[in-house]
């Protein structure tokens, strides 16, 4: 831990917290700010000053109050328990902070962001002697009713087996096995590790995307398709059903778990999402839904900077779920409130602005994030994949501002949605671009008059070939 007599608080501006002198903090590392111990991170070092983002209202702050170092990077905890939980974007699960501190989040709230006190089933898959590398299954056990959790070495870690415990219930951080790396020392392997949300998880070789990813709506199926591993943009206009489209593609897609993020959406739709998943039965299992989606609410009422880690944190947890073999589709809606709380920082911080007062590196922060999208062979030699699916909201539906088309430049499918096509009530209303609006126009109609003949007739005996 550094020093809090040293680390002091300077100056306020919004989220942005300052540090004069040198510290002995580091670049992106994760720190407590004031005596409310608010989770913030290191954005900014030189001689003379230390910057900090802080993820949670600075309200009360004042200068002089302690900043301390957690000693590491902003991180979540990977581990069982995460499906059918609700975090906010720092991985903090908000049923057990509604149950500790009522219906709105609590300044400096601290709770562990997997229940530490749930007893798992576990099956123990290596033996003393074994040798492991990173991102070898070590054990499992059932986390829902369709998913098998496996618990993974750490990627930079590799050595051998030496004490194994028997199958049966452990906790999160109970030890259940010890590894010795080549330096002969032992580590602990438990239920949980932790991952830095910046860094993405290594791989073992990247595969082209052959696979469709079945999104369940027939336009988009037919006209523009998205393979696993793909991303995917949703851009359109106040009404014209970007929510909407991706909560239909999370109930049905063919991936095997949704990871869904509301960055900076409003609570109504977070609490329609939840509610619908809850209700709704997987068609390839029976199964509620919710055995197998994660969300990420970061609704417009919650802190701005806090948007900005939500992302990272939602594509980290699809990350760890593709290295067991998963097919994950994270949906974030939306990229442009991402934006947006780029753009306060970056105003906050006095940084040059760019078009339309976006930061300078708006275009490399979103290509890096779609760029966590892929068909990968992991580093146990299972495949898996993360498909990424973000929706836009273009001011006015405008598709020439700087967020759409710095968007449109990463990814693969546009699924630009038509205001009139919303309007005569035809849902998902994509039509990829305004030139392709008649065509899908024509095409719906078509599918239509098929329909009503079907349902007309009873009779005719239909075949599929």
């Amino acid at each position: 831990m550094s020093d809090s007599n040293q680390n002091v608080i300077y100056g306020i501006n919004g989220p942005v917290v300052t540090i004069r002198g040198a510290t002995t903090l580091r670049m992106m590392e994760m720190v407590y700010v004031g005596n409310a111990r608010l989770v913030g991170e290191v954005i900014g070092l030189d001689a003379d000053q230390t910057t900090i983002q802080v993820y949670e209202e600075t309200t009360g702050l004042t200068p002089g109050e302690p900043v301390v170092s957690t000693g590491g990077p902003m991180s979540v905890t990977l581990g069982p328990g995460i499906i059918r939980s609700i975090f906010d974007g720092i991985e903090r699960p908000l049923n057990t902070i509604e149950e500790q501190f009522g219906a709105f989040i609590g300044r400096g709230s601290s709770v562990p962001a997997l229940d530490l006190e749930k007893e798992w089933d576990v099956t123990l898959l290596v033996k003393p002697g074994d040798r492991l590398s990173g991102g070898a299954i070590y054990a499992q056990c059932p986390e829902t009713p369709l998913i098998t959790h496996k618990m993974m070495v750490p990627p930079a870690l590799s050595g051998e087996i030496i004490s194994v415990k028997p199958n049966g219930k452990y906790h999160l951080e109970d030890e259940i096995a010890v590894l010795r790396d080549e330096a002969g020392r032992e580590h602990q392997l438990t239920l949980c590790q932790r991952w830095p949300i910046r860094t993405p998880r290594p791989v073992q070789t990247r595969l082209p995307a052959q696979r469709p990813l079945i999104t369940g709506q027939r336009v988009i199926d037919t006209l523009f398709p998205i393979a696993k591993g793909g991303a995917a943009a949703i851009p359109g206009g106040f009404g014209t059903g970007k929510t909407m489209t991706q909560h239909q593609l999370a109930k049905w897609c063919d991936a095997d778990i949704i990871i869904y993020v509301g960055c900076g959406e409003r609570g109504n739709e977070m609490t329609q999402a939840l509610t619908e998943f809850s209700e709704l039965v997987d068609p390839k299992s029976g199964r509620p839904l919710t055995d197998r989606t994660v969300l990420i609410a970061n609704t417009s009422n919650m802190p701005v900077a806090a948007r900005e880690a939500s992302v990272y944190t939602g594509v980290t947890l699809a990350e760890y779920y593709r290295d067991m073999g998963y097919h994950v589709a994270i949906m974030a809606d939306s990229t442009s409130r991402w934006a947006e709380a780029l753009r306060e920082l970056s105003g906050r911080l006095e940084e040059m602005p760019a078009e339309e007062g976006f930061p300078a590196y708006l275009a490399s922060r979103l290509s890096a994030f779609y760029e966590r999208a892929g068909m990968v062979q992991n580093l146990n030699g299972t495949e898996g994949s993360v498909s990424i699916i973000g929706a836009v909201s273009p001011q006015g539906g405008d598709f020439s501002e700087p967020v759409t088309q710095n968007t449109k430049r990463f990814v693969r499918c546009f699924w630009g949605l038509d205001k009139g096509l919303a309007h005569e009530r035809h849902f998902p209303a994509s039509a990829g671009c305004p030139a392709t609006a008649n065509t899908c126009r024509i095409w719906r109609a078509g599918m239509r008059i098929m329909w009503e003949a079907i349902l007309s007739t009873t009779e005719t005996s239909w075949y599929l070939f």
